[in-house]
């Protein structure tokens, strides 16, 4: 915790540099930064109140009401008649308006030139860095979406899985057994009978999961995983539901899966989704006892 709290703090420092926070004319306008994000508030919503702007942007009432004051006796703005002031519609004028994109312009024009070094690989990855930041921070959107899996996904998943499972002990084991998987996945795969599912959140992988044709009519879940910093959106079980659509489109008879006893989120979405178990054994397969769990789930056709 004390190694994420210090990044934190040594990336704010570095970024109220980068975009000018702390200057007192925010890049040379005769506005502040609070200001300059009040005005851009106001110019792209529809009639706002204050005391909505100032609770969206964690500023306070008095001191929202002295900028909304300068802004009106400059002409920027227009307020409604009400009997609340903090309750009266915001609008933006023509004066308004033009000093907004006056100040956007300048913004997008530095910014660009700032961005302008980067290679096209190093915007894209700071898009994905700068989105999961915000993710993770709790600022970003909640929404995701689910694709098919393209190149380099599957030495993801098998990395960041035995990452995750390195928790419960199981070390090299996992590792080796989740190269295994995915390595034979890409080298003997099955259009049509096989498929990989990755989902995504603000551009980074929130999770995955795998089907493989097991013989015998035998559709074979494996690798479900989510991470920690994208659970309780549902995400397991929307993988899940993607393997079982797959399974009946593709004919097979049942699913089949393997997993642990200790693995009490995963088993949840399994029971869920209408799984139930048939098998149980203890192995010693990651250096360790642990019982193993074999699942299925049969499909009407």
């Amino acid at each position: 915790m004390d190694e994420a709290v210090a990044a934190l703090r040594d990336f704010n420092r570095f970024y109220t540099r980068f975009v000018g926070a702390l200057d007192a004319h925010y890049l040379g306008s005769d506005l502040s930064l609070a200001e300059a994000r009040l005005l851009y508030e106001i110019a792209t919503r529809v009639s706002p109140i204050a005391s909505e702007l100032q609770a969206d942007l964690g500023l306070d009432a008095g001191y929202v009401s002295r900028i909304l004051r300068r802004f009106h006796a400059k002409g920027w703005i227009s307020r409604e008649r009400g009997k609340d002031a903090r309750q009266r519609p915001i609008l933006i004028t023509s004066e308004g308006r033009a000093r907004f994109e006056a100040l956007d312009t300048v913004i997008r024009r530095q910014l660009a030139e700032r961005l302008e070094p980067l290679r096209a690989a190093d915007r894209e990855m700071l898009v994905e860095a700068l989105g999961a930041a915000r993710a993770l921070l709790g600022g970003g959107s909640a929404s995701w979406a689910i694709r098919t899996f393209r190149a380099g996904d599957l030495a993801m998943i098998a990395a960041r899985q035995s990452i995750l499972y390195e928790s419960y002990g199981w070390g090299r084991p996992m590792e080796i057994l989740q190269a295994e998987v995915t390595t034979a996945f890409l080298r003997d795969f099955k259009p049509g009978r096989e498929q990989c599912w990755v989902a995504e959140r603000a551009g980074m992988m929130a999770g995955s999961v795998l089907i493989v044709d097991a013989g015998g009519g035998v559709g074979q879940l494996r690798l479900l995983y989510v991470e920690p910093w994208a659970r309780g959106l549902g995400i397991g079980a929307a993988l899940v539901d993607e393997c079982v659509a797959f399974a009946r489109g593709a004919g097979y008879e049942r699913i089949s899966l393997w997993t642990h006893t200790v693995l009490e989120s995963a088993r949840r979405i399994y029971a869920a989704a209408g799984f139930r178990i048939v098998a149980t054994e203890i192995h010693d397969e990651f250096g360790r006892p642990e019982q193993g769990e074999t699942w299925e789930l049969a499909l009407t056709r």
